[in-house]
């Protein structure tokens, strides 16, 4: 049997990630609610090292950096009037930085984003944030289905083990390396590290 090959690859899509400087940093979800609690994801103090050093890079480039928030209303792991809601203090945006409220998995959905992206300079997109299988991943392929080129930096993302349909348990692990190949299967490009970005 052959080596797997992606879509992109079949498609001939490309395979380089996005350039620094020709694109939107956009971080999803970065919030409280996944750094302890019943919502902690497995490596997110790394991964919110690795999405720290992203934006670090992405302000001294002078390129536009978007928040993304959750927000699932009073009382829940997402209350953005609480402070389990509010964004973690590493990544927290700077006064002129958008911070998007979305209430769908893709961020693209019921709010401004699009329009946002499309009044700025670039068409790449780099995507960092939590959760991998979820909101990452959908709004890649809310990006990729809008006509962005999206690139995800696989260790600025984590997740959580989830229940399986037998009953046991799908580790964090096998469902974050499935949910990247998803992603780079056909929605974008997915980098390992922040320095799979190049300038």
């Amino acid at each position: 049997m052959s080596e797997p090959q992606t879509l992109r690859q079949l498609n001939n899509l490309p395979a380089e990630p996005a350039k620094l400087a020709d694109s939107t940093l956009v971080l999803i979800d970065c919030q409280n609610t996944y750094t302890r609690g019943v919502m902690e994801l497995e490596g997110v103090q790394g991964a919110l090292d690795q999405a720290a050093e992203l934006l670090d890079r992405a302000r001294s480039a002078g390129i536009p950096v978007i928040h993304i928030q959750h927000d699932s209303g009073e009382g829940t792991p997402y209350d953005i009037r609480a402070e389990i809601g509010q964004i973690v203090d590493r990544v927290a945006p700077r006064e002129g930085e958008p911070v998007i409220v979305k209430n769908f998995p893709n961020a693209f959905v019921q709010t401004g984003l699009d329009e946002q992206l499309r009044n700025g300079p670039a068409r790449d997109l780099i995507l960092a944030g939590f959760m991998t299988h979820m909101c990452v991943n959908s709004t890649a392929r809310g990006a990729f289905s809008l006509g962005y080129r999206p690139t995800v930096v696989a260790g600025a993302t984590a997740t959580r083990a989830l229940p399986d349909v037998g009953g046991g348990a799908v580790p964090a692990s096998a469902l974050q390396a499935a949910s990247l190949a998803a992603i780079a299967d056909l929605f974008g490009v997915v980098v390992p590290t922040p320095a799979g970005i190049p300038d």
